[in-house]
């Protein structure tokens, strides 16, 4: 089953009542002025089994512990943000797999070649996906791009990742004169950065549901970054982010300030459809067949990670 995203951008209060997230509204409970009958029928309650993210988007929300805990039990992803709206805290269950410890042996005592292979063909798909996207949203050349993805190496030593890069982006946003991607930059990348956050926290689940550590990369190895293999293992799901943001600033346009319908449309990004092994699915789905694939490789079932094509 699907599971939903939810992100609440108004002041709330947030509850547990009998398996149920309780969501009230302080200013119609504490209003004088509201009959009690509209009072009760302000109050919405969601299965905390249908959860899969939840996103804290206002400074006046109070979450009791014991949401956290149900939550968290559930294996969700609870993502809070700044007063710009932007993602910066990411919360995540520790035991969520059985068989945690034996999985966690088999990922740290991973070999160096099994890694630099894993790599190579995330990189590959990754290409692959950013010249599917480019075909369909611009017009640019994307020959040269399929080219480059044949030829990553084992750990792309090469680096073939960061020229296709700098093509993809020099092409995707032509519109937008001297457009870099840049976490700090200039519209779209805000739009970028909360899809990308909202994938990252997809990527993070999935892979404490396979009984993973988000931490220990197969090629990002920051001392001061916790979710490494996210980060590692989102990459070809990127172009899924990019495609959305392309439609989101054809309706609405590329703005400095995320509006309420522009992160209503970033939050469909756990149930965009992607196409594996000729099955189509949502993306959160098709992640978790992603990490479950991971792991297995980690334990020497199999040596190729299971990634989308578009």
């Amino acid at each position: 089953m699907i599971k939903k995203t939810l992100c609440f951008s108004n002041p709330a209060y947030l509850s547990l009542r009998n398996g149920q997230l309780v969501v009230k509204i302080p200013e119609i409970q504490n209003s004088s002025g509201v009959p009690d009958e509209l009072k009760e029928e302000s109050v919405v309650t969601r299965p905390i089994e249908d959860i899969g993210v939840l996103i804290i988007d206002n400074k006046q929300i109070t979450v009791t512990s014991g949401v956290l805990e149900a939550l968290l039990a559930n294996n969700c992803a609870v993502i809070t943000c700044d007063a710009r709206s932007m993602p910066v805290g990411l919360l995540l269950p520790l035991d969520g797999n059985s068989t945690q410890n034996e999985r966690f042996r088999d990922q740290i005592s991973a070999s160096l070649p099994l890694k630099k292979q894993l790599w190579q063909q995330t990189i590959q798909y990754k290409i692959a996906n950013q010249a599917a996207v480019l075909a369909d949203c611009t017009d640019a050349e994307t020959r040269c791009m399929k080219v480059w993805a044949n030829e990553v190496k084992s750990g792309d030593p090469h680096n073939v990742e960061a020229k296709a890069a700098a093509y993809y982006w020099k092409n995707m946003f032509c519109e937008i004169p001297d457009f870099i991607r840049d976490r700090d930059g200039t519209p779209p990348n805000n739009i970028l950065n909360y899809g990308y956050a909202i994938l990252r926290a997809v990527v993070a689940r999935a892979l404490v549901a396979s009984g993973l550590l988000p931490t220990l990369g197969i090629h990002h190895h920051n001392r001061y970054n916790a979710y490494c293999l996210a980060d590692d293992i989102m990459e070809p799901y990127r172009p899924y982010v990019d495609r959305l943001v392309v439609e989101i600033g054809a309706r609405y346009g590329y703005d400095s300030n995320l509006s309420k319908e522009i992160k209503m449309q970033l939050l469909s990004v756990p149930t965009i459809e992607v196409r594996m092994g000729g099955k189509r699915s949502p993306l959160m789905i098709a992640v978790s067949q992603t990490t479950a694939s991971l792991y297995k490789c980690f334990s020497g079932e199999l040596r190729k990670i299971s990634y989308p094509e578009m």
